[in-house]
């Protein structure tokens, strides 16, 4: 499936993702120049960021291969403009990033998010995309913050 609004990430789109950052509340937005500079400066194969692009960055991805494991990578950040919520945006991303990822042979999916109640529809729409919850590991972003890990067979 192409999807003709999905396209690399630009330098140009850092401004607008540091939004998407901040009104989603994912983490401090000013990571994002340390996050990016391995992607600017060549290492794509390291690390991939994607945008849906239909009226500027209405979206953005992010992910790359777990260290130490076959065919196994982790979507670190997936980000959707709060008004852009419920249209599909995040739903589109994700089957961009599972079907390139399959087409390189990459058998797993990992994806992590927060245990908290802010995180209830974040963790409802990895379910609604059928990935696996696997592993709660209490208390790992700060006391009371669990972090839950999802899965996803590509293969």
């Amino acid at each position: 499936m192409t999807n003709t609004y999905i396209r690399a990430l630009e330098r140009g789109d850092l401004d607008r993702v540091r939004y998407l950052v901040e009104s989603n509340d994912m983490f401090p937005p000013e990571m994002l120049d340390e996050m990016t500079s391995p992607y600017f400066s060549g290492q794509r194969d390291i690390q991939r960021w994607l945008v849906f692009d239909r009226s500027g960055a209405d979206g953005v991805a992010y992910y790359v291969p777990e260290p130490l494991t076959d065919g196994t990578w982790n979507l670190l950040l997936i980000a959707v403009d709060p008004v852009r919520h419920g249209e599909g945006i995040g739903r589109k991303l994700m089957e961009h990033v599972e079907e390139e990822l399959a087409s390189e042979n990459v058998r797993v999916l990992l994806v992590e998010t927060s245990g908290t109640p802010d995180f209830a529809r974040t963790r409802g729409f990895y379910e609604m995309l059928q990935y696996n919850r696997e592993a709660c590991i209490r208390d790992y972003y700060a006391e009371g913050d669990d972090k839950i890990v999802f899965r996803k067979a590509l293969s």
